[in-house]
């Protein structure tokens, strides 16, 4: 796949923010600030940062084909700025994707009527869900999609006490931390290579591999999650009104290679209920959620069909 050559690094503030968005734009070849250009905003999946999937391979391609791309970190995550650190909350996900257009549309090179969007693992779900209101989003990808309050909901059920014992858990850590204790973070990922294999699960086994070793290894790629705000991901659905409000062009990428994650039903459900008539399930064979990650046989492939995508819904 290609390699980056020409990015830059850029910070912003919305009105409505007390803290930094960071953000890394990708220029396509020959870029010429006096000319205009489709651009298409990705973002990262849970744990991420921008400088894995959704920037050094989803963002890098599209660049090289012709568009500015920004991939951007979530509040509160990797470069970004926001208190308290590794919250993942949906509300604040989906705000982001605003966030980021209000800063895109600003800039004189981006045609303002040409934005489309991507999103890998629970990036895919935010993005789905960012596109049902957010309609300067001309086009829609999802790559091996979450909806990560389904995700959310599954773990808590398979747990002690349920999904309502979980909503229980998170109420108590809130109430301490309001009477002084330290935020509790806790991480999704085994220890080792072995204790992953141990769990028996592809999403697993593989999350670790791209996570945990040089492969995908990132330092803000930190896949930790902040307890207290927890709540809203499980009373949240990334596909809500999706058949009455996701119109744009939609395309939906999804590997068959099932794992824990549930990405495939994910996508499946989806593309079932969106609203669009102008949209496309790829399913790709022998594909595993983490090859949409970075792999020639999962991302390569998606690639060749989200690039000509994007050129002609933009």
């Amino acid at each position: 796949m290609a390699t980056a050559t020409n990015v830059k690094n850029a910070t912003f503030r919305n009105p409505d923010m007390y803290w930094d968005i960071a953000a890394s734009i990708y220029f396509p070849p020959e870029f010429d600030e006096n000319k205009t250009y489709p651009a298409v905003v990705t973002a990262h999946p849970i744990g991420s940062c921008k400088e894995q999937t959704s920037g050094n391979i989803y963002g890098t391609a599209l660049a090289e084909a012709g568009n500015v791309v920004i991939a951007f970190d979530a509040s509160f995550q990797g470069a970004s700025g926001g208190t308290p650190r590794f919250r993942e909350d949906p509300a604040e996900r989906v705000e982001d994707f605003r966030r980021v257009v209000d800063y895109l549309v600003t800039l004189p090179y981006v045609d303002a009527d040409r934005i489309g969007v991507l999103g890998v693992c629970g990036g895919g779900g935010y993005t789905l869900s960012a596109a049902l209101t957010e309609k300067r989003f001309k086009a829609v990808v999802s790559i091996t999609g979450v909806n990560f309050g389904r995700m959310q909901r599954e773990t808590a059920a398979a747990g002690e006490g349920g999904v309502i014992g979980a909503l229980r858990g998170v109420a108590a850590q809130r109430t301490a931390e309001a009477r002084g204790a330290e935020s509790a973070v806790s991480g999704m990922l085994p220890e080792t290579a072995e204790q992953a294999a141990a769990v028996g699960d592809i999403d697993i086994v593989e999350a670790f591999d791209y996570y945990r070793t040089d492969r995908g290894r990132e330092d803000n790629g930190c896949v930790l999650f902040e307890a207290a705000h927890g709540a809203t991901a499980l009373g949240w659905d990334a596909f809500h009104l999706a058949d009455e409000l996701l119109d744009q062009p939609l395309m939906v990428v999804v590997g068959d290679k099932q794992g824990a994650f549930g990405a495939y039903k994910d996508g499946k459900e989806i593309y079932a209920k969106a609203a669009s008539t102008d949209k496309e399930l790829v399913e790709l064979h022998d594909v595993s959620h983490y090859d949409l990650y970075d792999q020639p046989n999962g991302a390569g492939e998606a690639l060749k069909k989200v690039i000509p995508f994007f050129a002609e819904k933009l």
